[in-house]
């Protein structure tokens, strides 16, 4: 049987890059059908009161998810996955925090011409880039973040994982995720975060 797997991401969250690598794990070992979408934690937080460090951040994580729904529109489903990974690897276990050469690097890397960077200061697929974001985010709510994860129609924030699990222990918190996420009075399961993300792969614990 098939799993149908919808995975909602903004490129610059550090715990969405985690949880797509967990995600990519089990798509390995599991039968998993996997739709990768963008989101943006600019346009989530377009209306709250944020920090002034925080708000800095918006502009260059714009970039970046503008730039996944020009491909998306202009060369589908396969380059959102090859962009997504090819920028989040610059940007997280990469550490480089320069749009253009995290943009040009990565456009090289799945084989797009320099000049598809211009859609990242674009909004000429805002449109679609937002209605990406609220298909995923109206199904989980306003006060959650990225990533968004739907499984055969049932969505929700996360999980947000350090570092992200392989094997067996991938397929472990795989199944418990989902069993919780089935509940349909299932909402909230949370504890501190006590690790920054922690980009190299954990064991299988067989």
């Amino acid at each position: 049987m098939t799993n149908a797997v919808d995975f909602w991401f903004d490129p610059s969250c550090p715990w969405a890059w985690m949880t797509s690598r967990w995600v990519d794990e089990v798509a390995r070992l599991r039968n998993l059908d996997v739709t990768w979408h963008v989101m943006s934690l600019a346009v989530l937080n377009e209306d709250q009161n944020v920090s002034e460090d925080y708000a800095a951040f918006f502009p260059r994580a714009l970039k970046y998810t503008r730039l996944v729904a020009a491909a998306a529109e202009l060369h589908g489903q396969p380059m959102v996955k090859a962009l997504y990974d090819a920028l989040g690897t610059q940007i997280h276990p990469g550490g480089n925090t320069n749009p253009d050469e995290v943009i040009a690097a990565a456009l090289a890397e799945v084989g797009l011409p320099a000049s598809f960077a211009a859609f990242a200061d674009s909004d000429e697929y805002d449109l679609q880039m937002r209605a990406s974001h609220f298909d995923g985010i109206n199904r989980v709510g306003q006060d959650v973040g990225t990533p968004v994860i739907a499984v055969n129609g049932v969505a929700f924030f996360g999980p947000v994982i350090s570092p992200a699990p392989m094997g067996d222990a991938a397929l472990h918190l795989w199944d418990g995720v989902v069993a919780l996420a089935s509940y349909d009075g299932f909402f909230e399961l949370k504890r501190s975060r006590t690790r920054e993300p922690i980009f190299t792969q954990a064991g299988s614990n067989k």
